[in-house]
């Protein structure tokens, strides 16, 4: 089989690569503009791979898609996003362009069949926020989000469901919640609470720190997709939630805890505007017609994302 990979050398993606690599034959073209969150030193060593083959583009610009386009994948997975919201707040553009026209690019591609289907990797938060005793948002989950990230993703999502209305394409959606584990960059919540506490710095944590999150260990997130590649029905959406659901300071005071570093380097600052004050996933549908299982405890998960981290950040004492 032959998929195509948009955003391979992210986050999630680069992680789904290495998954597929280990647990398929697949042969995998990556495309990837290499922006600050990517992880090029992975690419070259990737390169070496006979299964792998990686070509810099950027989604919003088609001229550039067009050196992938020189044969027909089985599926198109299409991670590639602008994800931080911070950074949408300061400056939305790049989050319309890269999530929204970039999505439409993705979409042509299998419009003029150089893909047979396309998976759209998109998130919780274009559900909104949920209070404390609602119920976790499913599949049917009205789309209300809260932020411009959140925005364009929803407006991905609506461009790929229109397009399987309208013309019948091979089209899924995922969405998922918070995700954390190996590559991801450190001005994320898990990653920027380790950077901090390894250089004894204070962690910032927004408002009351309360606000609650389900955390889904990237592995698990890509078993899901591979799942989805070969039993996932088009027009469909797939929740995948983590079923962790943790308040942010007490994710906080659990990674100090496994590098036995102090609670007094917690530092409560000015809520971010437009802060969701919960998200929280059901998986159900998933797991009921797809058959897939978490395999890795949120615990378990953390304690492996720690070490990685240290071992990255280049303190093999702590």
């Amino acid at each position: 089989m032959n998929i195509l990979i948009t955003g391979g050398a992210g986050f999630i993606g680069l992680n789904f690569v290495n998954f597929i690599l280990k647990n398929t034959d697949y042969e995998i073209t990556i495309i990837d503009a290499l922006t600050y969150a990517s992880h090029p030193e992975e690419i070259n060593k990737l390169g070496k791979n006979p299964r792998v083959r990686f070509i810099q583009a950027n989604i919003i610009n088609m001229e550039e898609i067009k050196l992938a386009l020189d044969r027909v994948y089985e599926v198109l997975v299409h991670f590639a996003a602008e994800s931080h919201v911070d950074r949408s707040i300061k400056d939305g553009e790049i989050f319309i362009q890269t999530n929204i026209i970039g999505t439409f690019n993705m979409i042509q591609v299998v419009m003029n069949g150089f893909a047979k289907k396309m998976i759209h990797v998109s998130t919780d938060e274009v559900y909104g926020t949920l209070e404390k005793n609602d119920t976790p948002f499913t599949e049917h989950s009205p789309i209300s989000p809260n932020n411009p990230y959140s925005a364009s993703k929803a407006s991905s999502d609506l461009i790929v469901r229109s397009y399987f209305q309208t013309f019948g394409l091979p089209l899924i959606t995922t969405r998922c919640s918070n995700n954390f584990g190996p590559f991801q960059n450190k001005e994320k919540y898990i990653p920027t609470i380790i950077y901090h506490a390894l250089q004894e710095k204070k962690i910032p944590v927004y408002g009351d720190g309360l606000q609650i999150r389900d955390w889904l260990f990237v592995e698990d997130h890509c078993r899901a997709i591979a799942n989805i590649i070969k039993n996932g029905k088009s027009g469909e959406v797939y929740n995948i939630g983590g079923g962790n659901e943790k308040t942010n300071i007490e994710v906080v005071k659990q990674v100090l805890a496994i590098m036995g570093k102090p609670e007094s380097l917690i530092d409560y600052v000015t809520d971010r505007v437009g802060h969701d004050r919960r998200y929280a996933i059901d998986s159900s549908k998933l797991q009921s017609e797809l058959g897939w299982i978490q395999q890795h405890t949120f615990q378990e998960s953390l304690e492996e994302t720690v070490k990685w981290y240290i071992e990255k950040f280049g303190d093999k004492k702590i």
